[in-house]
């Protein structure tokens, strides 16, 4: 294996921190031509500042091969390296750092600093950058591109005749790591947020659209994506308007079957998916085909699942988005009307 090998191991490193929220970067780190270990950023998850993809390498390293010292040892990361993880590279001796895109605001191997020159440090690492940089750059311009849409779709204005369930009602939910999407653009929303999880490669050959039915949310669904992901599926989870972390209209006349699927469509539009399986729960059958009904053979594949959700989900979770009757309109309603179109 070259240095673009390895580097093509720790861009798959990165693409498993954004799978987790995080920050994309990755890291390998090499000894004699073997991969002896792999690590990629766990801030968040962790709550340590010092969890970089670096550090969890170093540290697994180190584990691996019974010795803080790794000598002879590369290091290959797709993020030029901080001045925390250069200093502890140095202090590891390593041979020699490679690093994927430059880091302009925090750079310690050149860009802003460069930790690896001074000759007065008792070990000299080599450092070598730009290797695989479009392609490093490409994945953390994506990542940070969907976080500056989603901090602007969660600043989208409530209209007055809708509500909007305080976030600390979702807090340490299962699935509360998964990255949310908002999208408020859509025409029949008419100005509402609607909430979804998008997982897996933007490129899959298969999409699971995922549909609750009108007593649940998407947290149904939230212990079965790894498994569907890891199959390299895109898992598209949105929250009907009135249900989960979307907005709540307060009139529960606006809420009919009809509305819900053109909501869905224009979703499914809007973000380019093809050659669906439709996953839904039980109660959701008569919302999946209508939605099919009305696509009118505009897949290739199009496929109806029927999905037994987590049975293990304690009624908080459950009640999460509802913390009184006025956020209960859509559920109100649909069971009102029985889910007429």
């Amino acid at each position: 294996m070259n240095d673009s090998d390895f580097m093509g191991v720790a861009l798959e490193q990165a693409r498993l921190a954004m799978v987790q929220g995080e920050v994309p970067v990755g890291a390998v780190l090499v000894r004699d031509g073997h991969i002896i270990a792999r690590g990629f950023n766990a801030c968040i998850a962790k709550n340590d500042p010092s969890a970089h993809a670096e550090m969890q390498a170093l540290r697994a390293a180190g584990e691996a091969l019974g010795n803080y010292r790794l000598d002879d040892c590369e290091l290959f990361v797709t993020l030029e390296p901080c001045a925390m993880c250069a200093g502890a590279m140095l202090h590891a001796r390593l041979k020699r750092v490679v690093f994927g895109a430059i880091d302009a605001k925090t750079g310690a191997a050149g860009s802003v600093l460069n930790v690896f020159a001074y000759p007065q440090i008792n070990h000299q690492t080599q450092v070598q950058g730009r290797v695989m940089t479009a392609e490093c750059g490409a994945l953390l311009q994506s990542f940070f591109k969907d976080k500056r849409q989603q901090s602007k779709a969660e600043f989208t204005p409530l209209r007055e005749d809708a509500l909007r369930t305080p976030d600390h009602r979702f807090a340490n939910l299962p699935g509360s790591a998964w990255p949310t999407h908002y999208r408020h653009d859509l025409p029949s929303l008419g100005g509402l947020r609607l909430h979804f999880l998008d997982e897996g490669p933007a490129e899959a050959q298969l999409t699971y659209l995922c549909l609750h039915d009108f007593e649940q949310w998407s947290v149904v669904f939230n212990d079965h994506i790894p498994t569907l992901i890891a199959s390299g599926n895109r898992v598209i989870v949105p929250d009907l308007i009135g249900f989960g972390k979307s907005d709540k209209p307060k009139k529960e006349g606006v809420h009919t079957l009809a509305w819900h699927v053109q909501v869905l469509l224009e979703l499914i539009e809007q973000l380019g998916l093809n050659n669906l399986v439709l996953l839904h729960t039980r109660n959701a059958k008569m919302l999946a085909q209508s939605l099919v009904d009305r696509m009118d053979g505009q897949f290739i594949e199009l496929e109806l699942v029927e999905f037994q959700p987590t049975t293990s989900l304690s009624a908080a979770a459950l009640e999460a988005p509802f913390p009184d009757r006025g956020h209960r309109a859509g559920p109100r309603a649909m069971q009102a009307k029985k889910v007429k179109k």
